[in-house]
Formats: structure tokens, C-alpha cells, sequence
């Protein structure tokens, strides 16, 4: 164990509150006067260069601890959102930021279990594993087993409230000169989602119900918490030990295809049979073991859905597939759009062919082919919407689609070759309203946790 002398080096292990918050402060308002100079510019008709203007915003954003990172992250994978420069910048900021020193991790680690936390382990590494933007995680050992404690930094709730601000008037001021998407609902959303990350005991419950809801499920398997070491703010688990999925993009073709069939069983099956998604799928958030078995690592951005907005993704799905322009019609309503237009209804319906295309092929395929046809349509239906006066997206649409280009993504990095139309055709066969919310109240009460709010109480109009 450390010594009371060890001293961290640079600028990452600088611990005091005051210097980490001028630093958030100072980057902050770089990243808040490149989107002012960005929306300043367009607002006044002058042309804005895109690729500068986006490397601006990323190297500012790409130097904050904290979670306007993910805040980032989240909003380049909102569809049609932000200008396609933009989203294509903010998507390569990678969640790992500069682990915090050691004498860092001591007193953090003593504010959770006390002075004499050290023996509670055999075994304590110095050094993170791996840190991101909300905390960091080290290995350890204990009665045996080897452990993997995910310590949250200090005062992380005034900062996402610092950063939920910033946010807000991001949003605003884009929203004065650009009106495709209604944001109000996008911002409620992250605002919550990010509040629920900060709470390590909703992830341990969270962790135990994906154990429950994936536990017949072949080559998947979850961490199990080590109650007696958890706090509110300090999760410890079983360490799973492999490989991150990004490290896997030379594998053989069927490493790969049977990563990516294991994903799509353990991302899939929750959300139809259980109403409940993984809003976080992005490689370094999975991990592959020497026998091939998926490792689920974070539990941390999780949401249950209503059994009808569920039956909805699933209508939608079938309105495509069958040519039934009625059940999606019905399908946007029962998510609370009121009043579309047949204009709006044509725009949203090309949004909906092309997220559901690789679903609708019956063939062997990869999740997309290419990406130039995805931008044009990304393209066309913003210009459209904007046209039309724009589309206030009810709140649930915002994890659900940002989780599905974030899980096309891995699948794309993976370079896998499936049957999606049989994959999807199978999970969904079964599904009941009746049965969903069944299994989900089960699920949630086992697991200690509450339904989601159920969003916007205002209705979506087009």
C-alpha cells in the first residue's frame, strides 16, 4: 500500500476542489464560445467552417473531467440533433479521461469505508485501470477474489449541475436559429439520465437485475457487487477478466459475429421482453473473455420503458416490414405525437425505413453498408423538419434512438455478419403487453428500483 509521501505528478493528479473547478470553469467557457461563435455565425447568415469550428469544440470539450464529456458524447448520437460535422467530431471524444493520483484515490477511498479501508483488501492497485469522465476504477483483491471498485470523484454532483446549466444553454441558443428538433425534452432527458449515473446504489441494483433478466442467456455474463465494499458513491464487483471489443477488429469473422450475436441477445432481450434498455453501448463498455463469454461492465445509464411505448418500436417495426401505413400512424400516436402533418409523417417514416432497414433484410449482412446513403438521409430529413417547422421528440426517444446508432456502432467496429431479420423476428415473436409488464414489475421489485418517470406530460407535435 502507498506511503504518505507518495506525491502524484502533472495536472491529472491535482486533487484540490478549487483547482479542478477553475480548470472546468476554463474549458467550459472555451467550449461555450466555440458554440456561440458557431451559432452566432449561422444566425446571421454567415457561412460557418464546419470542420474547424467542430476540432474547436472537441479539443476543448476532449480536456474536461467530468460529465459535459458525456453530455457530448450523448448528444452526437442523438440523430439529426447537431449538424453532421459536428456530430462526427464529438463522436471520436472517448470516455477514458486522465486517472486522478494516488493520493487522490486514498482519500476517496477513506471517505467511503473509513481509515482503515486498506484492510479490507489483500491486494489494491495504485494505478486506475480504467477513468472516465464521472470516476475511475482499480483492481483489487479480497477474500480471494479479484475486484474491480469503480470510485466516483468528488463532488460530482455540483459539477453535473454546473454542466447540466452549460447544457441548457447550448440548447437554447441553438435553438434559436435551427428548430428541426424541439429540445426541451432532450434536455430533460440527459439532465436525468446523468443524475442517475451519480447514484452507484441505483447501479447495483441495476447490475443484480440485468443478472436476473440475462441469466438463461448463453455466453453473457455480469458482475457481481460485493455489497458489504459498496457505498452510494464506491461500486465493487467481481472482476471479468478480457479483452474490450475495439481490440477484437482483426479477429476471425466468427470471434466476431459471435461477439456481436451475444451483444444483440443481452441488449435486445431486456428491452422486449423487459421494457428496460442499456442507453451506454459503445465498445468500452463491453469486454470479450478467452472463451468467448460477453462481459457486461456498466450498469450505470439504464431505463425502463412503458409496455406501450414498447409495443410502439414494435408496431413501427411492423408497419415497415408489412407496408401499413395505419399501424404507423397508430405507433406515433401511442408515443404521444399529435397533429402530423402527411408531410411530417412521410419525414418520419424515412427516419424509421432507414433505422430499420438492416432489421428488414433476410440475409446474411453487416448492421449497415456504407455510410454515405446514411448521411444523405440524416441530411434530407433534418432539412425537412425544419421546413415543416420541426418535431418535438416525446423524452423516451432520446435514449432509445441515441442507444441504437451507439449499438449499430459497435457492431459496425466489429465489421459483424448476421441475419438481423431472424434475430429480431425471434425476440419480438413472443411479445404481449400483458406479459412485459409482468415481467418488468418482477424485475424492478427484485431488484429494489422504480419504474422511470414517464415522461413529458405535454404532448409531441409535428
Amino acid at each position: 500500500m502507498g506511503q504518505d509521501g507518495d506525491k502524484p505528478g502533472g495536472e491529472v493528479a491535482d486533487t484540490r476542489i478549487g483547482g479542478q473547478a477553475r480548470r472546468h470553469a476554463r474549458l467550459g467557457l472555451e467550449a461555450g464560445r466555440v458554440a456561440a461563435r458557431y451559432v452566432g455565425r449561422r444566425a446571421s447568415g454567415r457561412q460557418d467552417d464546419g470542420a474547424s469550428g467542430a476540432s474547436d469544440l472537441v479539443r476543448a470539450l476532449g480536456g474536461l473531467k467530468g460529465p459535459i464529456m458525456k453530455v457530448a458524447q450523448l448528444l452526437a448520437a442523438v440523430p439529426d440533433l447537431l449538424p453532421p460535422e459536428y456530430a462526427k467530431q464529438l463522436s471520436t471524444l472517448q470516455a477514458d479521461a486522465p486517472p486522478m493520483g494516488w493520493l487522490f484515490v486514498r482519500r476517496r477511498m477513506a471517505t467511503e469505508l473509513g481509515p482503515s479501508w486498506q484492510d479490507h483488501f489483500e491486494e489494491f492497485g495504485r494505478t486506475a485501470a480504467h477513468a472516465a469522465s464521472l470516476g475511475q476504477v482499480h483492481r483489487a483483491r479480497a477474500d480471494g477474489r479479484d475486484l474491480a471498485l469503480k470510485l466516483q470523484y468528488p463532488d460530482m454532483v455540483s459539477t453535473v449541475q454546473a454542466d447540466l446549466k452549460q447544457l441548457r444553454f447550448f440548447l437554447g441558443l441553438y435553438g434559436r436559429y435551427d428548430r428541426a428538433i424541439h429540445t426541451s425534452e432532450v434536455y430533460a432527458e440527459l439532465a436525468a439520465r446523468l443524475q442517475e449515473e451519480l447514484d452507484y446504489e441505483r447501479e447495483r441494483r441495476t447490475m443484480r437485475m440485468f443478472a436476473d433478466m440475462l441469466a438463461s442467456t448463453d455466453g453473457v455474463r455480469v458482475p457481481e457487487p460485493v455489497e458489504p465494499l459498496c457505498t452510494d458513491r464506491l461500486l465493487t464487483m467481481s472482476w471479468l477478466e478480457g479483452r474490450r471489443l475495439n481490440e477484437f477488429a482483426d479477429a476471425p469473422q466468427e470471434v466476431r459475429d459471435q461477439a456481436a450475436l451475444r451483444l444483440f441477445h443481452a441488449w435486445y432481450q431486456p428491452f422486449y421482453w423487459y421494457g428496460v434498455i442499456h442507453g451506454d453501448p459503445h465498445p468500452g463498455n463491453y469486454s470479450l473473455a478467452e472463451d468467448g463469454a460477453l462481459n457486461l461492465l456498466d450498469f450505470g445509464c439504464v431505463r425502463s420503458f412503458e409496455a406501450r411505448f414498447v409495443e410502439g418500436v414494435i408496431n413501427l417495426y411492423r408497419a415497415n416490414r408489412d407496408g401499413d401505413k395505419e399501424l404507423a400512424v397508430a405507433a406515433y400516436e401511442s408515443w404521444g405525437f399529435t397533429g402530423l402533418s402527411r408531410e411530417m409523417l412521410d419525414v418520419l417514416d424515412l427516419w424509421a425505413d432507414y433505422l430499420y432497414a438492416p432489421l428488414l433484410d433476410d440475409q446474411t449482412r453487416p448492421i449497415q453498408e456504407g455510410t454515405t446513403e446514411g448521411r444523405r438521409v440524416v441530411v434530407h430529413v433534418h432539412r425537412e423538419l425544419r421546413r415543416l417547422g420541426g418535431v418535438k421528440p416525446p423524452r423516451e426517444f432520446v435514449l432509445v434512438d441515441r442507444a441504437a446508432i451507439g449499438l449499430g456502432s459497435v457492431f459496425t467496429t466489429l465489421g459483424a455478419q448476421l441475419n438481423w431479420h431472424r434475430l429480431i423476428e425471434e425476440i419480438m415473436g413472443g411479445f404481449s403487453v400483458e406479459a412485459l409488464t409482468r415481467n418488468q414489475k418482477r424485475a424492478l421489485q427484485q431488484a429494489g428500483l422504480e419504474p422511470a418517470d414517464a415522461g413529458s406530460e405535454e404532448p409531441a407535435t409535428g
